[in-house]
């Protein structure tokens, strides 16, 4: 995970590597710049997670490798929206993380539940998709059990609603009975975060037969 410089956007925040799209994204490999672009999303974004991969972090990786994991849209009302990929890689052989103190300032290897922990202790702050990516990774025993179950299902999308209860901002996503009318109180199935002072918990009604 990488810490982002505080004077820019998700300052301060630990992140995964990664960052927008740039138009050579969007060439197919071996490309020309008059031709039109790929119109395979994922595929634009797996030359994107590479490239911000090497950027960010020094570390090579062959988008064919990588592995679709969630996708995420930003609520309606937000300033800023970013439509983000998430993608598993395996990384076989020790990497030395090169970071340039400039948009990055800190990295770290952190098993999930190790990154969640130094959440809850104030010591990270973390936006809620990178937490939510976190708390599913730590339920897979290995790297090869995260890769595995990521192939296997389909990829989980996220369109991030919000609302209130109690006093904590709560996200809301499809299959969350308050979705639809952004009301985190109606009763019924849930799939939230609840952004709690005291601790951030998620709330997910198992999956029927």
């Amino acid at each position: 995970m990488l810490r982002r410089n505080s004077k820019l956007a998700f300052g301060g925040m630990w992140v995964f590597p990664g960052g927008r799209v740039d138009p050579g994204d969007a060439l197919p490999p071996g490309g020309r710049g008059d031709q039109a672009g790929d119109p395979d999303e994922q595929a634009v974004a797996r030359r994107a997670a590479a490239r911000e991969a090497v950027e960010e972090a020094g570390m090579i990786l062959d988008p064919a490798d990588l592995v679709a994991f969630s996708h995420w849209t930003p609520p309606d009302e937000a300033p800023r929206r970013f439509l983000t990929w998430f993608f598993l890689a395996p990384v076989r052989e020790a990497v030395d993380v090169v970071i340039d103190m400039g948009e990055i300032h800190d990295h770290g290897w952190l098993a999930p539940a190790d990154a969640l922990r130094r959440r809850e202790a104030g010591e990270y702050e973390l936006a809620p998709p990178t937490w939510v990516t976190l708390e599913r990774l730590a339920t897979s025993a290995s790297v090869d059990a995260a890769i595995d179950e990521a192939r296997r299902h389909p990829v989980e999308r996220f369109h991030t609603r919000i609302a209130s209860l109690d006093g904590c901002v709560v996200t809301l996503w499809a299959g969350d009975a308050g979705y639809d009318r952004r009301d985190a109180t109606v009763p019924g199935p849930r799939n939230r975060l609840v952004l709690d002072p005291a601790g951030w918990r998620r709330e997910l009604t198992p999956a029927g037969p």
